[in-house]
């Protein structure tokens, strides 16, 4: 039997993300496990002001975009009803992909909850998609949720 002890929520803050975080907690409950709330701040690098801001202001928009997210993670949190020691509310910025990996990685995670909108054909090629890479590379399971359908995939 599969057992859970923490859980990772990645969110965007959309729909599909909600939804991930009502199956994530429900999950939590049933496990008493841990549930990791994280939002990444995707990197500004590949913007073409970026390379234009002083340092001090980029890093500035940094701190100040991150401080957004956690009031939202925080409101998300709440929303939920969830106690405050079964939560862990983590923001980082970067590549999605890539920090959702490393966090999962570096704080033990057994299953990666996160939404997904269900892109395909040209669409997914060319947005790509941030859960189909985490189900790729994912050392855990992962599950995916799409809200506009109630859709529910597991990959191991």
């Amino acid at each position: 039997m599969m057992t859970l002890k923490h859980i990772l929520v990645a969110t965007d803050f959309s729909e599909a993300s909600r939804a991930a975080l009502d199956r994530a907690d429900t999950l939590a409950s049933a496990f008493d496990a841990r549930l990791h709330l994280l939002h990444v701040v995707d990197e500004p690098f590949h913007e073409s002001w970026a390379g234009y801001t002083p340092a001090g202001a980029f890093a500035n928009l940094l701190e100040r975009l991150q401080g957004e997210a956690r009031r939202h993670l925080e409101d998300e949190a709440s929303r939920i009803g969830i106690s405050a020691e079964r939560i862990v509310l983590a923001t980082t910025w970067g590549d999605p992909g890539d920090e959702i990996l490393k966090y999962a990685n570096s704080h033990g995670i057994d299953l990666i909850v996160c939404g997904t909108r269900g892109r395909r054909g040209w669409n997914h090629f060319a947005m790509g998609s941030v859960a189909a890479r985490v189900v790729r590379l994912a050392r855990c399971p992962v599950l995916t949720l799409r809200a506009d359908i109630g859709h529910v995939r597991a990959a191991a």
